[in-house]
C-alpha cells in the first residue's frame, strides 16, 4: 500500500484517467473528489463488498437450484454507479435487516 500526504486543494493521480483531490480536511473525515472517465466505476468499499456478497450468493443458490457444480464467481458489480443509486439504498436495507 502506497501512503501519501496531501493537503486540501492537493491531489494525485491514479494511471492516466484518474485524479483525486483531498477537498476538505475536518477532524477525522477527509473529503476526497474523484475525477474518472464514465466507463470508471468508483463504489465505496462497503458497497463493493455488500454487492460482492450477494453475487456470490446468488451464483452459489443458482448452481444449487440446478444441481450443478459451482461455477467460480468473478465477483464484480455489474450495474453502473449511475444507475446503482436506487439499488444500492435497497441492497443496505436489506443486509441490516439481517
Amino acid at each position: 500500500m502506497l501512503v501519501l500526504s496531501r493537503k486540501p486543494g492537493e491531489a494525485l493521480r491514479v494511471g492516466e484517467d484518474v485524479e483525486i483531490t483531498v477537498v476538505e480536511v475536518k477532524g477525522e473525515m477527509v473529503r476526497l473528489g474523484i475525477q474518472a472517465p464514465r466507463d470508471v466505476q468508483v463504489w465505496r468499499k462497503e458497497l463493493w463488498e455488500a454487492i460482492v456478497a450477494e453475487n456470490i450468493k446468488a451464483a452459489e443458490e443458482a448452481a444449487a437450484a440446478t444441481s450443478a457444480k459451482p461455477v467460480p464467481v468473478i465477483p464484480v458489480p455489474a450495474m453502473p454507479v449511475r444507475a446503482a443509486k436506487a439499488g444500492v439504498s435497497d441492497l443496505l436495507a436489506k443486509k441490516k435487516k439481517k
